[in-house]
């Protein structure tokens, strides 16, 4: 049974953070890498206790009956929790923002004008599942000098109580106060809603998880949002895709690590490339497991397909099944992803460069591929060492999320006894 430990004051953490961004924010990058590295250091040094925690984590899932996309998500290793230590040495090599000049310019009456990136400050994170988020948020939410206040989900409550008691235990020797990392240790929903509300002390809220999860910050939240979203990626196989090329891309984005968002969820075929390739694709399918839903074409070349229904075509999988649509074009196939897709990953496999260039232009996402995997979307594979999410909007910041997106600009001017 999940251990709930109330009542916690959420107004009182978001206030300590709060305090804490302020000395945060003045502190040299050198003290904020070294605690990064600290940090790291003590993930490493403490991983059976975080995998005792986890373990009560994954018996709860199975009792709960979660399915094995969400138990993948809950999961940690030995391996992942390096891999989110290393994440946090990989954050401390980057390139810190905060202080950087944009731009600069002197106007007339000699006034000189400057814009300077500065951190967010409070960032409120409010996500399910993923324990790893705990590590990966805080690393990037410190070196970009902001305060963190994290709220997982009930599901990973052991997990990441066992991942903050090491960072905030960490913390102590470093130049960052432990107050700026705040965990509500509450599975209570009244706990998150009350973050919803809290813009005198929050200053922004990023929502990862689930659909309903997003929507609800978004739409009940005073605080602003920072958008992230579900991951319906679409591959698209041209009719002038090379065959090695294009089965190897869509067998990569679908199986890899089904249960991420920015794993396949639909092929879309062009019906000149399945005529001459059918049977190496259809192979393909068989030997990796993969269960087909399909449109009336698919039926016909896929065996042991099932019709494909609007629910199939919407939602994630999140599993080693996929929705197949074959098309007689590149403009249905835009079609398509233009109705279903989620404005996150989407990919073309073709030789032809015209039309990858109109695919490339026409579709809305955050990331479009050419002749490439969609699973490169993420913080850590496109060097940001880890991200906070994967923003689907386009105020601010879109796409994964690093250093850069967790600052904003302020405009900072020298005179010398200018008036207006």
């Amino acid at each position: 049974m999940t251990t709930v430990i109330e009542p916690v004051d959420v107004k009182q953490q978001a206030i300590l953070a709060q305090k804490a961004s302020k000395e945060l924010g003045l502190l040299s990058t050198e003290e904020k890498n070294a605690a990064l590295h600290t940090l790291a250091d003590a993930l490493d040094l403490n991983v059976k206790s975080i995998l005792k925690a986890n373990k009560q984590d994954l018996d709860s899932g199975r009792k709960s009956g979660y399915d094995d996309a969400y138990m993948d998500r809950l999961s940690l290793s030995e391996e992942r929790i390096k891999e989110f230590a290393e994440g946090l040495r990989q954050v401390a090599k980057l390139d810190d923002p905060t202080g950087e000049i944009d731009s600069q310019w002197t106007l007339d009456n000699g006034l000189d004008v400057q814009t300077v990136r500065v951190p967010l400050g409070v960032i409120g994170m409010i996500y399910e599942a993923r324990p790893n988020v705990t590590a990966d948020a805080t690393g990037l939410a410190l070196k970009s000098g902001n305060a963190i206040v994290l709220k997982g989900g009930s599901s990973a409550i052991h997990s990441n109580r066992a991942i903050v008691k090491v960072m905030k235990g960490a913390l102590v020797s470093t130049a960052i106060s432990a107050d700026a990392v705040q965990f509500v240790d509450s599975t209570d929903r009244a706990a998150t809603e009350k973050l919803f509300t809290m813009k005198e002390h929050i200053d922004v809220l990023i929502p990862r998880g689930g659909g309903k999860l997003i929507q609800a910050v978004v739409n009940n939240a005073t605080v602003p949002v920072l958008e992230t979203g579900v991951g319906n990626c679409h591959i698209y196989i041209d009719k002038d895709a090379d065959p090695e090329k294009a089965i190897n891309i869509f067998i990569n984005a679908k199986t890899d690590r089904p249960a991420v968002c920015n794993a396949a969820e639909t092929l879309i075929v062009h019906e000149s490339f399945l005529a001459l390739h059918k049977d190496k694709l259809i192979d393909a399918v068989k030997q990796n497991n993969i269960g087909v839903y399909g449109d009336e074409k698919a039926l016909s070349v896929f065996p042991n397909a099932v019709p494909a229904q609007e629910e199939h075509w919407k939602n994630e999988f999140l599993s080693l099944d996929v929705a197949i649509k074959v098309t007689p074009s590149i403009d249905e196939a835009i079609s398509h992803i233009d109705q279903y897709g989620t404005k996150h990953s989407e990919a073309i496999v073709t030789e032809d460069a015209d039309v990858a260039k109109r695919f490339k232009g026409l579709v809305d996402a955050a990331a479009i591929y050419h002749n490439a995997s969609t699973r490169f979307t993420d913080g850590s594979a496109l060097g940001f060492g880890a991200e906070i999410g994967i923003s689907t909007q386009k105020l601010h910041a879109r796409g994964p999320m690093g250093l850069p997106a967790l600052t904003t600009i302020k405009y900072v001017m020298s005179g010398n006894g200018q008036i207006r």
